[in-house]
């Protein structure tokens, strides 16, 4: 996962209007319940039988990367708490698949109307019309992206895209927004974006 795929997942947790469950069994019901909702899903129409309870585990287990009896174990709270690595994988794939729908609203709204805001740290450099280049540095930064530049980076994404293609579109945005103020000053103008110290995304 690059920096900006990390920076959006951020970005998304903050429009949680609920917490994950707090405690390993709560977490492991979840995904059990989850993995219950798409089986039905995915049978849906069609002659195939559900999937029984020890099905389910095991598709649990392979998500958070555990055998199918400790997500039983777990499951039956015969283990009460789980392992710091395990509750880390447990933890994440709760987060991972968190009210899906507050999502889905908070992408859209962003890529239809509001736009994102990115706030990073990292090295810009600058190419003049003449061919010129400024020595990149260091300089933070707090832009507002509308929301095409938001759509590009949500469907980008989804595409799998690299962390090179996903700093273009980013370093596009703040090139054309910030540095080109929309068109207003310094129309030749290509910058560089490098050396990411950090990046945070709002909605």
């Amino acid at each position: 996962m690059t920096e900006i795929h990390r920076a959006l997942e951020r970005a998304e947790r903050e429009t949680f209007t609920r917490s994950i469950p707090a405690t390993t069994y709560g977490q492991v019901k979840y995904l059990l319940e989850q993995a219950e909702a798409a089986d039905r899903k995915a049978i849906r129409g069609t002659d195939l039988k559900p999937a029984s309870r020890a099905e389910l585990a095991r598709r649990v287990a392979v998500q958070i990367g555990v055998s199918q009896r400790t997500v039983e174990r777990y499951r039956d709270k015969k283990i009460k708490h789980a392992t710091k690595d395990h509750a880390t994988r447990l933890r994440a794939q709760v987060l991972a698949m968190w009210q899906p729908r507050v999502r889905a609203q908070a992408r859209n709204k962003a890529a239809s109307t509001a736009g994102i805001t990115i706030e990073t740290r990292a090295r810009f450099g600058y190419t003049a019309p003449i061919g010129t280049t400024d020595d990149g540095r260091m300089r933070r930064l707090t832009v507002h992206l509308p929301a095409p530049y938001a759509r590009r980076l949500f469907d980008a994404r989804e595409q799998g895209a690299t962390d090179q293609q996903m700093r273009g579109i980013v370093a596009e945005g703040l090139q054309e927004i910030y540095f080109k103020d929309e068109g207003r000053r310094a129309v030749d103008l290509e910058v560089e974006f490098t050396d990411i110290d950090y990046i945070d995304v709002a909605f």
